[in-house]
């Protein structure tokens, strides 16, 4: 059950993106602002909004922390933001100066990601704030991009409508044409897929496009196979071309949002439509899961976020001390040790607790001596 909890309308234009935290949502727009609310009560941080951007700010996303904000804007710039005070911590140009469409943070935040206009794309060492490699895609603007949850790699989506694959040097590892008229978003869930008899691990993406339609992909790395973008489903909800998509925290879900002014809610594994949301006046433009809570948002052109609560089995902040009476530690997967860090403000860690396949058994081993020489922490 997907229930309407509040409906922010504080931004003065269309509102292109919105991003969560494990405390905060911020949300940008064609108003040149991005605006920052407290997942407590839905009140803005006495901060907000920022003002930095001279145009349109069209994507905004958090670090693994929550504690950098990112926002990149057509006036060729990304901005970073400490997500405690406001205040800026860097604009990074595109050395093309073409308007920056899409940033995102890798899952450690070692690295951010911007990807331009003019098909210039660009990874920004977080630590020096300095270019680390730069690249482009043949044809096309370049509009959306998603990270896997080891941070190994990351996949673009371009106005031509093709899915290119990168590893973290920025290597071209494969390129496929998946929506005729256009890519608008993907997003990779969070939950890589192990099959058990090969020993391999897929991670499942999800692309949306002008062709009014969502396609469900396995992306499958084997050493001996390289990487392999393999055609799951289609799913055909929506009756104009489907502007957004985002995965659960858990997998289990995929919600989406159109020029039908309509936001679906899928079940992941049988496609079915779970929920169809049309609250909204005007183009949904975006769509986001908060990753610790029940909570869903959705953005429109006509200038509001809707913000949801919905009934989802997933491990999150709210239910993770239920689950530790329920199952002991050493049987968590890496999901419930994911969950705990952030119950315990440690979200910083999941990206690499995850890179190191951490569940419950190996939480229980960690030692000072293993965080401090091996996790580095």
């Amino acid at each position: 059950m997907a229930t309407l909890v509040h409906t922010l309308v504080d931004h003065s234009d269309d509102v292109n993106y919105c991003a969560f935290s494990s405390s905060c949502l911020a949300t940008c727009s064609l108003d040149k602002t991005i605006r920052v609310y407290s997942l407590n009560n839905f009140t803005e941080l006495p901060y907000s909004p920022l003002k930095g951007h001279t145009y349109a700010v069209h994507c905004c996303c958090f670090s693994a922390s929550g504690r950098v904000l990112a926002s990149c804007s057509t006036d060729g710039t990304t901005m970073l933001w400490d997500a405690g005070d406001g205040q800026v911590l860097a604009v990074l140009a595109q050395p093309s100066g073409s308007p920056v469409r899409v940033c995102r943070f890798s899952p450690d935040s070692t690295y951010l990601v911007s990807g331009a206009a003019d098909g210039s794309l660009i990874l920004w060492n977080m630590q020096s704030l300095k270019l680390y490699r730069s690249g482009n895609v043949k044809d096309g603007s370049l509009v959306a991009c998603a990270f896997s949850p080891n941070g190994n790699f990351f996949v673009t989506g371009s106005s031509c409508g093709d899915l290119t694959i990168w590893d973290d040097k920025m290597r071209c590892l494969c390129n496929e044409k998946a929506h005729d008229l256009g890519v608008t978003c993907c997003d990779i869930s969070s939950q890589p897929i192990s099959d058990g008899e090969h020993g391999f691990t897929y991670f499942q993406m999800a692309s949306c496009g002008q062709d009014n339609q969502i396609k469900l992909w396995l992306i499958l790395f084997a050493d001996f196979l390289g990487v392999e973008l393999k055609y799951k489903c289609t799913l055909n909800g929506h009756s104009a071309p489907v502007l957004a998509c985002a995965f659960s925290y858990d997998g289990q879900m995929l919600v989406s949002g159109s020029v039908d002014k309509c936001v679906i809610i899928y079940e992941t594994t049988t496609g079915n439509t779970l929920h169809t949301l049309s609250q909204h006046t005007r183009y949904v433009t975006t769509c986001a899961f908060a990753p610790c809570s029940p909570l869903l948002a959705t953005g429109s052109m006509d200038k509001t976020v809707n913000i949801w609560h919905f009934d989802l089995k997933q491990p999150c902040a709210a239910n993770t001390v239920e689950n530790e009476s329920k199952v002991a530690v050493e049987d968590w997967s890496e999901d419930d040790v994911s969950a705990w860090l952030c119950a315990q403000d440690l979200a910083d860690f999941v990206g690499l607790f995850k890179r190191n396949n951490i569940d419950g058994k190996e939480l229980l081993n960690l030692t000072k001596e293993s965080l401090a020489n091996e996790l580095k922490i």
